[in-house]
């Protein structure tokens, strides 16, 4: 049914983001609460999920987990399967509904919002029994839709300058929901409705940039809950017909440059450029960015940094989380040669770093900088230093301080920050430093490795 042309393209409209699904004068790019970091858990199922909510998730500061699409889908071992809905039943591979319910009342009782992957902008491409027993063809789902409720156009996109083509036309063959039609919509919202039911937080809304923001617009007006965060995917094309800011108005919205120009950065310029990042760099609004490293569309497609960067992966990660712009994704996926394959024992992670799950949100330099986050929230950059070439370091006012040493050898120098006097963890290798009288602290950073410190946490 798919070709490794479809699944590479599955992978570009399987990336996006979250945003908050509020009045359309009061979207937020940031979460809502005090815990703006979300763990994307990407195919771990559903009682994995559960699990880490309890034991890594909530006690290390985490606000969110997004977890992937749970809607019954096509079958198949494939990670992309999970992005090509036949119903919207409860009934993927990663679990059923009681699963699914279990998963939020366990994350909410670890003090962890749930996300969901939602998958609306298309159905299937071909035919067959779903992964609940759904009979489907690609434009025949019983009991949900029929061949009326899908756009005239059944041609595969091509040409991203026509905004028609983009948003009416079928993304890599997969049967395009008329999102126009008030059956439709309405059909939408109901499943999501459905999710807000078992307790759900927020959506992640897949494939947003082929789906008009007014129709968007119309079916989160729908909602049973009007305040569940919403993040849209919109990924950023110079002259395209449709660019991401048009999304805003709805919520957050995933800024994929800030990825692209990361790993442009971290692999051939000097972190000295990111001084003003974000805004600076003609990027989004702070307060509608959804921002990322890597996902799992763009570790596959090599437009980002991914976990096979090494120390560039991780430094980059410290970086977005010290860095007040956007809301930060991370994402935790598994190992891959082939970019197709699905999660390793379908979806169950018995254990962080065992059977190829690489578990980037539980890397301790990654991990540690959440409660740095936390404890910075709403600080501006300060005390900004660099070498003009990789070795930078900041603070956020007198709530914490970050240093980091990209270069190829070590770097011994003294720091001026906005902390008071007194003994920090560096939290990034759980060594103690000393702040004096002026604010100082000295400090030798090896090659690739960072320093942190806030506020609050004065020991290991």
């Amino acid at each position: 049914m798919a070709s490794r042309t479809l699944s590479g393209a599955l992978a570009l409209a399987a990336g996006a983001s979250i945003a908050l699904a509020v009045p359309t004068t009061n979207a937020y790019a940031s979460p809502p609460g005090t815990k703006d970091v979300t763990a994307v858990l990407f195919e771990w199922n559903f009682a994995s999920v559960a699990k880490e909510c309890t034991n890594t998730l909530g006690p290390n500061g985490y606000g969110y987990v997004q977890v992937s699409p749970p809607a019954e889908h096509i079958q198949g071992a494939q990670w992309w399967t999970s992005y090509q809905p036949v119903s919207y039943k409860i009934a993927g591979r990663l679990g059923n509904a009681t699963a699914f319910k279990n998963m939020i009342d366990t994350c909410h009782a670890a003090g962890v919002k749930v996300v969901v992957d939602t998958v609306v902008n298309h159905m299937s491409a071909g035919s067959g029994t779903g992964t609940g027993g759904s009979s489907y063809t690609k434009y025949t789902y019983p009991g949900l839709y029929s061949s009326f409720d899908f756009d005239d156009c059944t041609a595969t996109i091509s040409d991203y300058t026509n905004r028609a083509n983009v948003q009416n036309c079928e993304l890599v063959g997969l049967a395009d929901l008329d999102t126009g039609e008030e059956y439709v919509r309405s059909a939408i919202a109901g499943y999501m409705n459905s999710l807000l039911g078992y307790g759900v937080d927020g959506f992640r809304i897949d494939a947003a940039k082929h789906i008009p923001a007014a129709d968007l617009a119309n079916i989160k007006s729908r909602l049973s809950n009007p305040n569940a965060y919403w993040k849209q995917e919109a990924i950023y094309g110079s002259g395209e017909a449709v660019q991401p800011s048009e999304y805003t108005g709805n919520g957050d919205v995933q800024e994929f440059r800030y990825a692209f120009d990361l790993k442009r950065v971290f692999n051939n310029e000097n972190l000295a450029y990111l001084r003003n990042y974000g805004e600076g760099w003609g990027y989004m609004s702070s307060s509608s960015a959804g921002v990322f490293v890597d996902n799992h569309d763009t570790e596959r497609n090599g437009s980002t940094l991914s976990y096979k960067d090494n120390a560039n992966y991780t430094l980059a990660n410290v970086f977005m989380l010290a860095y007040p712009y956007g809301a930060p994704d991370i994402n935790s996926g598994y190992e891959f040669t082939d970019h197709d394959a699905g999660p390793p024992n379908g979806g169950a992670v018995s254990a962080c770093w065992q059977s190829g799950w690489k578990c980037q949100h539980a890397w301790p330099e990654i991990m540690r900088m959440v409660p740095f986050r936390n404890a910075t929230r709403g600080e501006a950059v300060t005390n900004w230093w660099d070498n003009g070439g990789d070795a930078i370091a900041f603070g956020r006012g007198g709530k914490g301080f970050v240093a980091i040493n990209h270069e190829s050898s070590s770097i011994s120098r003294t720091y001026q920050t906005s902390l008071a006097a007194g003994t920090y963890c560096n939290v990034q290798n759980n060594t103690t430093v000393t702040v004096n009288g002026s604010g100082q602290l000295t400090a030798t950073l090896g090659s690739n490795t960072a320093l942190a410190i806030y506020a609050g946490k004065t020991s290991c």
